[in-house]
């Protein structure tokens, strides 16, 4: 691409003014490239993120975490992988115990909303609450 001569005042203007249009099209066409790789790789980076929680743990809730692990060791190293090799005793639990960590971690509320749900409908000695004194969603009546 050839300068362009200027040789006055308003010519330089003109010119600065189309430069700057050029780049503002690079910009905005450089922000289109990149959300459209980040669109491509959205596949890669959310098997990166399995993998990922598949090799660390979550320490966010150290309660559930150690609760889990717990039920981990006992139903799938001493009962499901009772007769397997070492190996498989060694990776099998840690690869469950990591992935549910993240599980947890993320299930956690709607979990402990439906254990409150369910110990609310109880009453004081242990049996079913009247459900029929208050519905639980109101009811629309249509007018004919």
């Amino acid at each position: 691409m050839t300068k362009p001569s200027i040789t006055t005042y308003e010519e330089l203007l003109q010119e600065k003014a189309r430069l700057e249009a050029l780049l503002q099209a690079q910009k905005e066409l450089v922000r289109q490239d990149i959300k459209e790789i980040k669109l491509e790789l959205a596949p890669v980076q959310s098997a990166i993120s399995m993998v990922g929680k598949f090799a660390t743990r979550d320490k966010r809730n150290l309660l559930l975490t150690t609760a889990t692990e717990g039920i981990i060791d006992l139903v799938v190293k001493k009962l499901i992988l009772a007769r397997s090799g070492w190996l498989t005793k060694l990776v099998v639990p840690f690869l469950m115990k990591n992935f549910s960590s993240h599980f947890v971690a993320d299930n956690k509320d709607k979990w402990l909303a439906q254990l409150f749900a369910w110990v609310s409908k109880r009453s004081a000695n242990g049996a079913e609450a009247d459900e029929s004194a208050e519905p639980e969603e109101p009811v629309e009546e249509k007018a004919v």
